[in-house]
């Protein structure tokens, strides 16, 4: 992965709304879905756009 800054970001968020559930600033059922709807918001953070390894892109070695 070349570029982090968008993956950090979203794990901090994550991090955020957890510590947020601790104090009851966000209900315990916001918090337990956020995971995954903040990783369907950006799905570039987890997906990148760049990949490495692609079957359908042939490249001479």
């Amino acid at each position: 992965m070349k570029q982090i800054h968008l993956s950090l970001l979203v794990a901090a968020a994550m991090i955020g709304i957890a510590v947020l559930a601790v104090f009851e600033f966000v209900p315990e059922e916001v918090a337990q879905f956020s995971p995954f709807l903040l990783l369907a918001l950006f799905p570039g953070a987890w997906l990148g756009s760049d990949r490495s390894c692609n079957l359908l892109k042939r490249s001479k070695a």
